[in-house]
């Protein structure tokens, strides 16, 4: 069973703005001429149960205090930066996947995540609501009309 990571995503108040802050990675990118553009998230560790992570594990956003998405880990790649300060890319699948909210406490860095308290993907009645504006999912939530 894949093994996953939580992180808050810092500066983002929907999936919205965190799908459109990886646009403007990928846009980046290709202005500097990058031929295969990639999604990645740079971190100071390394997880060191890497493998069971990149057996189909995600990382899994933390937005306005709600876990509300994720993201499925491709690659974990450790690497030196012009500090020489050891670092970590956490390369992603770009596709931002709707969980089944669920209210999460601040923290820092990136913690492990049980498969087992994971949220589910949205299922597909709810997703229907993945269309809605993230301001008004919250306030429907808040009300327990979703």
């Amino acid at each position: 069973m894949p093994l996953h990571l939580i992180k808050l995503s810092v500066g983002t108040d929907s999936i919205e703005d965190l799908e459109d802050w990886i646009k403007i990675k990928f846009n980046e990118q290709k202005k500097r001429g990058v031929k295969k553009p990639e999604r990645f998230h740079t971190t100071r560790m390394v997880p060191k149960r890497a493998e069971e992570i990149l057996d189909g594990g995600s990382i899994f956003w933390v937005i306005r205090g709600e876990i509300l998405c994720r993201e499925k880990i491709l690659d974990i790649r450790p690497f030196v930066d012009k500090e020489g300060v050891g670092r970590c890319r956490l390369v992603l699948d770009p596709k931002c996947v709707p969980v089944r909210p669920r209210p999460y406490r601040a923290f820092q860095g990136w913690r492990y995540l049980d498969p087992k308290d994971a949220p589910p993907d949205l299922s597909r009645v709810e997703r229907g609501t993945a269309e809605l504006p993230e301001p008004l999912r919250r306030e429907l939530r808040e009300l327990g009309l979703l």
